[in-house]
């Protein structure tokens, strides 16, 4: 039986409007602040989870290692990260978020807020906890489980 109008709209679809609406809006602010949205993911995740590897930064801003490597260079180029050498894995290395990367991360976040605020602003308080956790169970669902074919 075909969807009709009157059929309420795929939660896929407006998980898709709303992260393509957001995306533009963090593009435009992060870019303000000399970063790229995927260099703002990587300076918040790092901030986060300090020391993680090229790898594992990859799998977060869901881009390969050899964009994560490109993009961690260019980081430290300008002096927004660092990296040292691993002492369990000799080719691994650590990277942290610098002095100069949290500044930038600080100036990103207070933008980033007014766009939480403008898109949560008419959700009663409480339900924008209930709507972080479920987004976070979607999330974690998703990586959980592979695709199946179609």
């Amino acid at each position: 039986m075909p969807s009709s109008e009157l059929d309420p709209p795929r939660v896929a679809y407006l998980v898709y409007r709303v992260e393509r609406r957001l995306r533009t809006r963090i593009d435009e602010v992060v870019r303000l602040h000399g970063v790229t949205t995927t260099e703002y993911v990587t300076l918040s995740v790092l901030r986060r989870r300090d020391g993680m590897s090229v790898a594992q930064l990859a799998r977060w801003a869901f881009v390969t290692p050899q964009a994560m490597n490109v993009l961690i260079a260019g980081l430290e180029e300008r002096k927004l990260v660092r990296r040292r050498p691993d002492p369990q894995h000799g080719r691994v290395r650590k990277t942290s978020v610098t002095r100069k990367g949290i500044q930038v991360l600080d100036r990103c976040d207070r933008s980033l807020d007014k766009i939480e605020n403008d898109m949560l602003g008419q959700l009663p308080s409480d339900n924008i906890d209930l709507l972080r956790d479920m987004l976070a169970t979607c999330a974690h669902s998703l990586e959980a489980t592979r695709p199946r074919s179609l």
